[in-house]
């Protein structure tokens, strides 16, 4: 009976349906170390299977990278690193784009600086804490293809995250002006990098359109066509302070300086 076993046993193995059984069996021929050596290497293999091919370990990754992320979350991570770049000039910044809300209470918890935010389309469904800023002033829901509500140089800086891509260039050809208008010593542009789609066809209804990813070359020469320059300092101050870190921006960032 015990050969029966083990000659099913090894065709079995042979079949390929259960590669580490012949590590199993205690009757095996092998040595005890090498059986527990084969019972380790399988569980690092399968540990290994369930990070990158199960789907759910890996599949957080991609789709924050390729479906589920926003540039206005990368603006959160990247807040540490600006206020590196930026310094003191960080003191007096107005966030553009979705999810403003959120962007806004993490730059005021920042020490010495003061936020404002405008939501390009409508709030729905916010928390609390949103509908306060709101109701203080301090967040907005403003149509951005027209003039902002602001007078020039209003605030030190202007985070732009989102909206952009939704905009036709007719519309940037308006709106990219007005948000270096009301700037006085920056403007920063966190755009969709090519490749990557942003929206989900749910979200269409809300945007509009699906977002349109820019290519980097596209945009330095529409930056050039509206005269606006790229702040060099700023640029290398950001790659400076990124560069001591773990940080990888997931989306296009641009430093640019505001008309003088």
């Amino acid at each position: 009976m015990s050969r029966r076993q083990v000659s099913s046993t090894r065709r079995f193995v042979d079949s390929g349906n259960f590669p580490f059984s012949g590590a199993l069996h205690s009757k095996s021929r092998s040595s005890p170390i090498l059986s527990i050596a084969l019972v380790v290497v399988g569980a690092i293999l399968l540990i290994g299977y369930a990070y990158s091919g199960s789907g759910k370990f890996r599949g957080e990754a991609v789709s924050r990278i390729e479906g589920d992320y926003t540039c206005s979350l990368e603006v959160q991570r990247a807040i540490p690193f600006l206020k590196k770049a930026y310094g003191d000039r960080m003191h007096k910044v107005l966030h553009v784009g979705p999810d403003t809300c959120s962007v806004v209470s993490k730059l005021l918890k920042e020490e010495d600086t003061e936020a404002w935010g405008v939501e390009p389309y409508d709030i729905e469904d916010v928390e609390e804490s949103c509908k306060s800023l709101v109701g203080k002033g301090i967040a907005r829901v403003a149509d951005i293809k027209y003039p902002l509500p602001y007078r020039p140089k209003s605030f030190s800086l202007v985070i732009v995250s989102d909206a952009l891509d939704y905009l036709s260039s007719k519309y940037l050809n308006k709106t990219l002006p007005e948000l270096a208008r009301v700037a006085s010593d920056g403007l920063i542009i966190f755009a969709g990098t090519p490749g990557h789609q942003k929206a989900k066809g749910a979200e269409l209804s809300k945007f509009g359109r699906p977002a349109k990813m820019r290519s980097s070359s596209w945009w330095i020469r529409f930056f050039d066509q509206s005269s606006l320059k790229e702040n060099e300092t700023a640029v290398k101050k950001f790659e400076q302070a990124t560069s001591k870190s773990s940080y990888l921006p997931a989306c296009q960032v641009f430093h640019l300086n505001p008309y003088h």
